[in-house]
This record gives structure tokens, sequence and C-alpha cells, in this order.
């Protein structure tokens, strides 16, 4: 008789249930009994305790969703009214998403709006904050809508990929180095389908989020892949370690590189057909570092050379000043600033404003970016013995109304470009220069003869890129006007008939900023300037004469697109030197 009570007390020893139960009992929503018969069900049909719970009538989505909302004091969400075409795309992988039924629904600062039934499934926390590295903040949703929206979703987006995928998704993938016996294994080993799908959706969700750059980057424990958006670089995905070797080869292959070859960078080139008539081009770049390759691909969309001058955020004035300088018969305009400054867009811009079916133009760059129809493109090949210096002397004799050179670096490049303007060509190149006047300064220590700056150079363009406000929601700032002042604002200036803005963050945009505008110091070099080129004076000296003609220096520049809303004063601040 003793053993059988022994017997039923253990049968009914109570169980770990999980969070979700605990709080429902908490709110005398659910028994004790009733939770451990679902969660002891659950475990029998290996299914979740939540789809038991609600699937069995215990407690219904609606009033669960209630219960949740008020015991973890969360926000209540009606999921039927998001539109999934207006959530943020690539911040969750969409597995993890399916595997917990979660979605989504914005980004703030570092942190997720999360949408959940189970707000306290500290498993699925933990994971979003691991893959996302953000925090999160659950928004409650009901059950059954959740399940049926995530469902939804993510086979719309599956289809979408397996569309691109098969159909007009394709690489261009001629080698132009053949491919020994010893290396066909290699090769079909590259062609695993996952590694080849995670790199296709890479490239196309860079492609999406508008990024300007990926980056492939291997470690000894761990694989991470980032996009540069807007100048800032945000990590994406962390693939398995072990799919470093088998992406870099795949990514060799169809950049017309040698597979074989793991010791020395490597540079390439591929094209990516996204649709019938839209071609991307990729400049591919390879490091070899402690644990593998390091891969970076600059996104090249031909696009962008035709934005057109107003899209660049020139001023009126400094438009004017460029456009004229352009229209002039010969002579060299300079255009200078650190990589990533926009520089080669601009000069794409003017090329494409002067190319016209009566004007000859050649240009040379390490390697051409941007193809433009109707121009004379040539890439540098050092080792072949095709300078830039070898390719002007070559346009020279090649009849060029208007030369494109992509760099100055040395003494006989800038002594021939500096020829052909003083000959009767109009001469577009660039500089890596802090600004304007510091160009001229540059130019001497090169060994320049101040005679030929002077008649040479008609306008030099110093440029930066600072990242654009959120029009969405940006807000107002409060800048004390101590800061302003010290930033390079005048004391008339702060008249309080502008505002400030600061970045805020939203579902459309990264961190408060979406896309990038230009900051521009246009200086044209007038006779006063000439004079104190020819004197050899210093560029502290031009900077003052220029200032005098009403040319405003980056900060300056930038400081007058803070007044315009465009952008904030703390990324002028970081952009810019005063």
């Amino acid at each position: 008789m003793t053993a059988v009570p022994s017997v039923i007390q253990k049968e009914a020893a109570p169980i770990a249930l999980p969070g979700l139960g605990r709080a429902l009992i908490l709110a005398g929503k659910l028994g004790q009994q009733s939770a451990e018969e679902i969660y002891r069900r659950a475990e029998v049909k290996r299914s979740s305790f939540i789809a038991e719970l609600t699937g069995s009538g215990a407690v219904s989505p609606y009033d669960l969703a209630h219960t949740m909302s008020i015991a973890f004091s969360a926000p209540l969400l009606d999921i039927d009214a998001v539109d999934p075409q207006r959530l943020p795309k690539g911040l969750l992988d969409t597995k993890i998403c399916q595997d917990f039924r979660v979605v989504v629904l914005s980004r703030r600062n570092n942190r997720l709006s999360v949408a959940t039934a189970d707000p306290s499934d500290q498993a699925a926390a933990e994971k979003i904050k691991f893959a996302s590295q953000m925090g999160v903040d659950w928004i409650i949703a009901e059950y059954d809508k959740l399940l049926k929206f995530v469902e939804v979703n993510s086979k719309t987006a599956a289809e979408t990929m397996d569309t691109i995928i098969g159909g007009d998704f394709e690489f261009d993938e001629a080698s132009s180095e053949p491919v020994g016996e010893e290396e066909d294994d290699k090769v079909s080993d590259v062609d695993d389908a996952p590694v080849v799908k995670f790199l296709q959706k890479m490239l196309l969700d860079a492609i999406g989020m508008r990024a300007s750059d990926l980056h492939f980057e291997p470690y000894e424990h761990n694989y991470r892949v980032r996009f540069r958006i807007d100048g800032e670089l945000r990590e994406i995905a962390s693939p398995p370690i072990a799919i470093k070797d088998k992406l870099a080869s795949r990514i060799k292959v169809i950049s017309r590189m040698d597979i074989s070859e793991k010791r020395i960078p490597q540079d390439g080139r591929m094209k990516l057909k996204v649709s019938a008539d839209r071609v991307i081009d990729f400049r591919v770049s390879t490091l070899p570092t402690l644990f593998g390759e390091k891969i970076v691909i600059r996104i090249l969309d031909p696009s962008s050379a035709r934005l057109g001058i107003e899209a660049l955020g020139y001023e009126p004035e400094e438009k004017e000043r460029l456009l004229k300088a352009i229209e002039r018969p010969y002579g060299m305009i300079l255009v200078t600033g650190p990589t990533g400054s926009g520089k080669t867009v601009s000069l794409y811009t003017c090329l494409n404003l002067l190319n016209k079916p009566g004007v000859n133009i050649a240009t040379a760059e390490d390697p051409s970016e941007i193809n433009l129809p109707g121009v004379n493109q040539v890439n540098v090949n050092e080792k072949a013995g095709l300078t830039f210096a070898a390719a002007l002397k070559s346009f020279l004799r090649q009849d060029p109304d208007i030369i494109m050179v992509g760099e100055i670096r040395d003494l006989e490049t800038a002594d021939i470009s500096i020829k052909a303007a003083q000959t009767g060509h109009l001469v577009l190149s660039t500089l890596h220069t802090n600004d304007a006047p510091a160009t001229l300064t540059r130019m001497r220590n090169m060994g320049i003869a101040p005679f030929n700056i002077a008649s040479s150079v008609i306008l030099i363009t110093a440029q930066r890129l600072a990242r654009r406000l959120c029009p969405n929601c940006k807000a107002p700032a409060d800048i004390p006007n101590e800061t302003l002042l010290e930033a390079g604002y005048s004391s008339s200036e702060l008249d309080g008939t502008w505002q400030p803005y600061r970045p805020v963050g939203c579902t459309a945009c990264n961190n408060g900023y979406k896309g990038r505008v230009g900051i521009y110091q246009v200086m044209p070099i007038t006779e006063e300037i000439q004079r104190i080129i020819l004197r050899d004076g210093s560029s502290l000296e031009i900077a003052e004469q220029a200032k005098r003609e009403g040319v405003r220096s980056l900060r300056q520049s930038g400081l007058h697109k803070v007044k315009m809303g465009m952008t904030s004063l703390a990324e002028i601040v970081a952009c810019t030197n005063e």
C-alpha cells in the first residue's frame, strides 16, 4: 500500500514550465495542472509549447497576446496592419525569423523592435542579439496572425530569390586564363550550391541596400561580411568559417583571377546581370591575411555618372563656376579629396556634359570604374608598360579635344598633362590633397614650375561626402550658440532664422542617415591667385585670397548644408577640418 502513493507522488511532481506557461499561471489564465499537461503533450508531439497551447484552445491567441502585453509591459501590435514591403531588409536572417516566429519591425540606433507572441523566450532573444549584434525590444502580436505573416513573407522572399537566381541573375564567368587539369577539382568544388547562393544573396542585398563596397573578412575563429553603406561599414552576416576558401575561389573564378595563387594580392572585375536591361560592374581586390584571403568588392553602378550635376550637391554659385570652367576650350581642371570622396563621379558627370558627337574624349584610369559610351577609355597597366604618362603621350597623337587622367601621381604625368592643357586641350584629373589651395603647393613640391601651374590650371575643386539626414525621422537639435561659434559659424549667422537637425533612426534609414551629399570648395584660378603662384606663395596666402573672392572652405560649405537641414553638425565636424 505504501508503494502506490509513492508512484502517484512521482507522477504528480511539478515540471519546469517555460516562462510563457509560468506567466499565464500568475495571470490566472491557466492552471498549473493544465499547463503541465499541455507541456507534456507538446513534448510528445515534438511541437512548441505555444503552438500546443493555442492549438488546444486552452488560451486563445487574442487572450495570450493581451496577457503577455500586460505581464511583460510590452506594446501590443496587430500584425495584419503591417505592410511587409515597408519592413527593413537584411537585419536578421530569414531562417531565424522562421525558427522563432518573429518579425523585425524597425531599428532605432542599436536596438531592434521585434514582433513575437512569446516575450519570455530567452533563446530567441539571445539568438537575435548574437546574429544582429543589437539589443531586442519585444512587441507583442497574436500567435496565429504572426505565424501566418512569417510563413507568407518567408515564402515570398524565397520565391523572389529563386526567380532572380534561376532567371535573369547571371555572372560573366569567361576566364582569361586557361584552367589546368589539376585545377578542375578546385573549380568544381567552387560550384557548391550553398556558396553560389550565399554570394548571390550578398551581392543582391548590397545593391538593394545601396552599399558601395562588400568586405569578406576571415579571422581565426570567425568569418564576417560587412557592407559600406553611406560611408560607414556595417556587419551584415557571419557565415561559417569553413566557407571562406570556397567563397574566395568562387569570387576569383568569376573575376578572372588565378585561383591557385593565394600568396599575393590580385585585382579583377566581374559583371552581374540583374535584369534584361541592367548590368552592374564590380571591381574585386584580394589580399592575403593571416587567416585567409580578405576580399573587397566595389560596386560600380554606371547610372551614378548620369545623375546630373544638380544631384551632386553643388550650390548655385559653385555649379556656375564649374560649368564655366568645363566650357573653356583648354586648360586643366583638378578634383581633389581622399579616397571614396566621389571624385570619379564628379569627373564623369563633367564628361557626360561634354560628351557630344563633335568632341573626342580619351580617359586613362587605374582601373576604369564607370563605362561611358562615346568616351575612349583606357585601363592603365604598369606591368605591361602602359603607365599614365605613356597613355597621355598616345592620347596626344589621337587628336583629342578632352583628356581625363585618373590621377596625377608623378612629375612625368603632371608635366605631360600641363603641356596638353597649354596646347589646346581640356584636361581633367585628380590629386590627393586636403583642400583646393593645398593642391597648388602639392604640384609645386612635385617639381612643376610656378609659371606652368599658373598658365594651365583654371579651376580646382576639393570635395568630401557627408551622410545626409533621413528626411523621415530627423529631429531638431538643441545646440548651444557657443558650440556653433566654435564649429565656424559667425555671430551674424546665429540669427534664429534656421534650425539645426540631428539623426534619430527609423526603418527607412541607417542610424538616422540615408544617402550622402557632396561638400565642395570650388576655387577658380583668378589673376590674383596666379600672381601668388608666380611668386611661389604659400597655400595659406592662396586660401586667404580665395576667401576674399567668395570661395567657401570645405568647413563653411558643410556648415551651409547644416543650415539647410541636409546633414548634422556632428557629421560636418567629423569630415572637415577648420
